[in-house]
């Protein structure tokens, strides 16, 4: 990703690492590749950023790599000198962001992926509403192209609450498939029915195939994922309004 720079473009690049940088709770590694000339940058267009980084952590989320590549920028040409980064228009780019299975558990307990799966599976059966309040999620990538789920949950319907402990396996979703349920086993004697786990399949369908994530006006959609065993690799299409910080996570359909 990287190319060679004139002067201005490694100033401006430097003064905007840093700011990146800031964005996120813990940063192992950074490099901030700004693409323009002196001239593009005093009317606040850049032809691209480059962004690679390694040990990026955000929300309690720590991602082992990144690497992000965006279109024509503009932005306020006064700021972006001094390295704050403020968008004049919406930036769309292209990642490739590495996971490890530590990771992906350790995504898995924090509050707003708990908040977020919570708001995600709930569901209305037969007039009813159940709600879902996740206590152990574990995510395994034993193989190439398998991606294991192991859960416990709290489902809570009428005022009652009982548990509901779930095994899946799931292939990754492609260019031109979805993330694809393999198989789905609850825990006998919890008194689950037939008609709730065909309901709960159909939301957990509902969720891995939304359009897209969101978080803090910066929009999210997976195009490819790659997983290897203890790896998963996702190619991602962004869309940026303004550098993200600490929100909640929400689908969008």
């Amino acid at each position: 990703m990287k190319t060679e720079q004139n002067i201005e473009g490694t100033l401006v690049s430097k003064a905007i690492e840093t700011s990146v940088g800031l964005a996120f709770d813990n940063v192992e590694e950074i490099d901030v590749d700004i693409q323009t000339d002196i001239l593009k940058l005093l009317q606040g267009q850049v032809d691209g950023v480059g962004v690679q980084g390694q040990g990026l952590e955000i929300q309690g989320v720590r991602i082992q790599e990144l690497q992000l590549q965006t279109d024509t920028v503009s932005v306020n040409p006064l700021n972006a000198v001094f390295g704050k980064v403020e968008f004049d228009q919406p930036v769309n780019a292209n990642a490739r962001v590495v996971l490890t299975e530590d990771d992906l558990n350790r995504a898995m307990t924090t509050d707003w992926v708990r908040s977020f799966l919570q708001k995600g599976l709930a569901l209305n059966l037969n007039g009813e509403d159940i709600t879902f309040k996740p206590q152990l999620i574990r995510i395994h990538l034993p193989e190439p192209n398998k991606i294991k789920v192991v859960g416990k949950i709290l489902l809570e319907q009428g005022g009652a609450t009982r548990p509901l402990t779930f095994q899946s396996i799931f292939c990754p979703r492609t260019e031109t498939s979805p993330i694809i349920l393999e198989s789905f086993v609850c825990a006998e004697n919890e008194g689950v029915t037939l008609d709730f786990v065909t309901a709960f399949i159909k939301k957990i369908k509902e969720l891995t195939e939304a359009p897209h994530l969101e978080i803090d006006g910066t929009a999210f959609r997976v195009k490819n994922m790659e997983v290897e065993k203890g790896t998963m690799t996702l190619i991602v299409q962004v869309h940026l309004r303004k550098i993200p910080s600490s929100n909640k996570v929400e689908s969008c359909n």
